[in-house]
Formats: structure tokens, C-alpha cells, sequence
């Protein structure tokens, strides 16, 4: 994937003092390759697209440069249920 400043989910949650400054995104794109990977989630703040369950990623967490938005969690649980299908783990329950 080509390195640019792209829109992205953030999956992790706050880092305390002793752990690595590090988040975990899926990344968001508007060129789409029709994947069953590709997850559609029409937001007002991004251009139409989809996220890309197939390409999580971990980068230092000043590379997260702007709050874009806020997803509801129905939304971001239909990325997660993609990833996880992805990594091949049943979601428990």
C-alpha cells in the first residue's frame, strides 16, 4: 500500500506509561477492488469508499494526525466482524 496520510478506524484504546505508543487502524480507501474484504460504511466526513479489514496496521500513534469523525458501534462492529473473518476467529457469544 502506498505510505500517504489516508482517513482510518482506530481499533486500540489508550496506551498507559509502561506500553508501546502504538495504535492499530484499518485503513480507508477509495479505490475499491469489489474484495469481500472491503467494508462500505457511508460516513459524512469521508469520500465514498471502504474500509480495508484485509490491511489492519500499527504505527506509532503521533502518525494519527486529526479526529475525522466518530463511528457508532454498529458501524465499527461490521469492520470488526470482517477482520475477524479475515484472521479466520469466530467472535464468541
Amino acid at each position: 500500500m502506498v505510505e500517504k496520510v489516508r482517513p482510518a478506524l482506530v481499533l486500540s484504546g489508550p496506551c498507559q506509561a509502561n506500553d508501546r505508543d502504538l495504535i492499530t487502524v484499518i485503513p480507508h480507501t477509495t479505490t475499491l477492488r469489489s474484495s469481500r474484504f472491503e467494508v462500505n460504511v457511508p460516513l459524512p466526513f469521508l469520500k465514498p469508499g471502504a474500509f480495508l479489514a484485509q490491511a489492519p496496521a500499527t504505527v506509532p500513534t503521533p502518525r494519527a494526525l486529526k479526529l475525522l469523525g466518530r463511528m457508532t458501534e454498529p458501524q465499527v462492529r461490521s469492520i470488526e466482524d470482517v477482520l475477524l473473518e479475515w484472521l479466520e476467529i469466530g467472535r464468541g457469544g
